[in-house]
């Protein structure tokens, strides 16, 4: 709740500047957001001391936690500026042609992700026991189907957000009207205010030993993520030539909603998941495993958005009716596909539950 308050917070000020001064406004106020940050740790009053430090008897590298992060920022813009050039794979180069055409960064990030997998659960089960191999395994398996998820979820920051400002009646009751980016706030407000109502949900259930598993709740955010897209699309058959072949900002506002709460299924509890499943001494290893999992998401995400690419002209599109079709049949597909896979995790659930050994 309190990261998604500052979303709220950002999402509502960043459009803004961004209109009224330029985008390096509007990017520039998250920088001003981090150095509050920083200065709100600096200065406490005590209240964090303890919390987080390294232990007396570790050694001080902080010199050398300054160089790499140094170092970090010239090889960033070199994967971002490979990334702005690469060219796109040559039509009928398939498969192959395809992940040879990927930028730098792709193939860090895939080949980082394919072969940290299956070496990690190599050494899992040459170094533990055949319990903590079980239980690393089942936590691959939910890290995998949480790139479906966040892949399709991320649709947000690309073609839901070209969506809202294309074909998407944007006025709230007629009072006024917010920009395509600002949109994006009805998914931080839903987990502000669903939260709690989750957290009580789950805590009821698990009295009356009706929760649903870990694999369970993935499951079922993926089946919500599909089923955002589908109430969506539902509500393009009532856009038409009449109303500019938009829909009404509502239809836009249930899909965040119904995302939100795919969202609370997913994102605290595989978290939680991660340190209960880790082998202890690699915990912090599958932690950056499961950030990488949402890293090739969003790389993912990107290449589905390109499909729902629509002709411009200055950055305007041509005809309403084609770009309306356009994110329609992108938004279908996607929706079956998520579906499918929440179908396919959920029949995987009771092998993976005997797995966990008993981790709720």
């Amino acid at each position: 709740m309190g990261i998604n308050l500052g979303s709220i917070l950002g999402q509502v000020a960043c459009p803004i500047l961004a209109d009224w001064l330029g985008w390096w406004a509007g990017l520039g106020l998250a920088g001003v957001g981090m150095t509050i940050a920083y200065l709100l740790m600096q200065f406490d009053g005590g209240r964090l001391a303890g919390y987080g430090e390294r232990p007396a008897h570790a050694p001080n590298r902080d010199i050398v936690i300054y160089i790499c992060a140094l170092i970090a920022v010239p090889v960033f813009v070199f994967l971002f500026s490979n990334l702005m050039n690469s060219a796109p794979a040559a039509e009928g180069s398939g498969f192959i042609g395809y992940l040879a055409s990927l930028s730098l960064m792709g193939k860090l990030l895939f080949g980082t992700f394919i072969v940290s997998v299956p070496a990690i659960l190599i050494w899992s089960y040459s170094k533990g026991t055949r319990q903590e191999g079980q239980m690393m395994t089942a936590a691959m398996v939910l890290i995998i189907f949480n790139v479906f998820f966040w892949t399709l979820f991320e649709q947000a920051g690309s073609s839901l957000t070209l969506f809202a400002d294309r074909n998407t009646d944007r006025s709230v009751f007629g009072l006024f009207s917010i920009s395509a980016p600002q949109t994006q706030n009805f998914n931080p407000i839903c987990i502000v205010l669903f939260a709690p109502l989750m957290s009580m949900l789950w805590t009821g259930l698990a009295r009356r030993n009706l929760e649903p598993s870990i694999p369970v709740k993935f499951a079922i955010a993926l089946v919500g993520v599909g089923a955002g897209f589908l109430f969506l699309i539902w509500g393009t058959s009532f856009a038409g030539a009449g109303n500019n072949f938009q829909v009404g900002l509502w239809w836009l506002a249930g899909l965040y909603l119904i995302h939100s709460l795919a969202e609370l299924c997913i994102s605290p509890v595989g978290l939680s998941m991660i340190t209960k499943l880790s082998i202890a001494r690699v915990v912090g290893l599958m932690m950056g495993v499961w950030f990488l999992s949402i890293s090739v998401a969003q790389y993912f995400a990107g290449i589905v958005a390109q499909f729902a690419s629509v002709e411009t002209v200055g950055g305007q599109v041509t005809n309403l009716k084609v770009s309306l079709d356009t994110y329609t049949g992108t938004f279908t597909t996607i929706a079956w596909i998520a579906i499918g896979a929440g179908v396919v995790l959920f029949l995987l659930s009771w092998p993976l539950q005997k797995w966990m050994h008993g981790v709720k």
